[in-house]
């Protein structure tokens, strides 16, 4: 239990610890401004790294989700455009959750029909997504409609209404995974597909909506980012590493059959707060790439101590007998 509650002691403890060092070193830190700005910019990570913890939960990843959300953006500028008002605004909406619907089918069937690795089908997935915002929009252009940007990025004074609605979610959907029976379900078929199958759990359809819910989350991140870029770019959309980083920083295991949502909320708001706090530093911005590599090994390292130790142990113990000098 204790080893379930250390992602999130850490996490919380490092978002702590940088916001302080921040604010020690710039006042601008907290102001409403640039907690509003940061609070904003940490949505569509966070979003997409919810629907990526559910892909590592039955053991699998998805690494078309930055492509996804880069075509539900370009998507939206066709379909929520300047010019559509009211209950017009309410089909292009749908729009985008169709596209992450019909994305998370492609990617199960590629998986569980054609029985190809995840990460070998996503890859393909992601190239087709790739090009289709690329055909779409050869160059950054296409305004998305004020009226929805507004709406998503609607506060009570500097806090986002759609960050107390992330936050509800990420608890909800632990008390989900770890006190219903879908939610056993979910995680036994990541810990042993085989086993669960033989209990008769619904492995497949399982694995089906595990895939489905992570592009549709992605779709919704898209509506976050479009609210951010505000024009139909498909040159942006870069969270598919970030969103397993987050995962995995959260308390996921790569193993599949472990991991916490709310965790991974924590985890993507600490990510998003490196790249914030830079300008303040004046420091590049590849010091957050390589600040992120460094967390995700030493995050790897610490949350999986017990199994490197047992693991060391047994190799200590078949060892020692081979090489105990024999006794007359």
């Amino acid at each position: 239990m204790r080893r379930g509650w250390l992602p999130l002691v850490l996490m919380t403890a490092l978002i702590v610890a940088l916001g302080a060092y921040a604010d020690h070193h710039s006042s601008a830190f907290l102001s409403k401004q640039n907690l509003n700005s940061l609070l904003l910019a940490s949505l569509p990570l966070i979003i997409v790294s919810l629907g990526q913890a559910v892909a590592l939960l039955v053991g699998g990843f998805d690494v078309s989700v930055a492509a996804l959300m880069t075509l539900c953006v370009v998507v939206a500028s066709f379909t929520l455009t300047p010019t559509t008002s009211g209950l017009a605004l309410v089909p292009g909406s749908l729009a985008l959750i169709g596209v992450g619907l019909a994305t998370g089918l492609f990617n199960a069937f590629l998986i569980r029909v054609l029985r190809l690795p995840s990460i070998v089908a996503t890859l393909g997935t992601l190239s087709i997504l790739e090009g289709a915002s690329l055909w779409l929009r050869s160059y950054p252009q296409g305004a998305i409609n004020t009226d929805v940007t507004s709406a998503l990025t609607k506060g009570i004074g500097w806090m986002p209404v759609a960050f107390i609605g992330v936050v509800a979610v990420a608890a909800l959907a632990d008390l989900w995974l770890y006190r219903s029976r879908p939610g056993l379900a979910l995680r036994a078929v990541g810990l042993d597909e085989t086993s669960s199958r033989r209990l008769g759990m619904s492995t497949g359809r399982t694995i089906v909506l595990a895939f489905v819910v992570c592009s549709v989350m992605a779709s919704i991140a898209g509506f976050f980012l479009a609210a951010e870029v505000q024009v139909g770019s498909p040159i942006i959309g870069n969270q598919a590493l970030e969103s397993i980083a987050a995962a995995v920083l959260g308390g996921a295991s790569l193993a599949g059959g472990k991991g916490s949502f709310f965790g991974t909320m924590l985890a993507a708001f600490f990510l998003t707060e490196i790249d914030n706090v830079l300008p303040f530093f004046q420091q590049p911005t590849e010091y957050a790439e390589m600040a992120i590599g460094v967390l995700i090994l030493l995050a790897l390292l610490l949350y999986q101590a017990p199994e490197l130790i047992a693991r060391f142990r047994r190799a200590r113990h078949r060892i020692d007998p081979v090489e105990a000098p024999a006794t007359t």
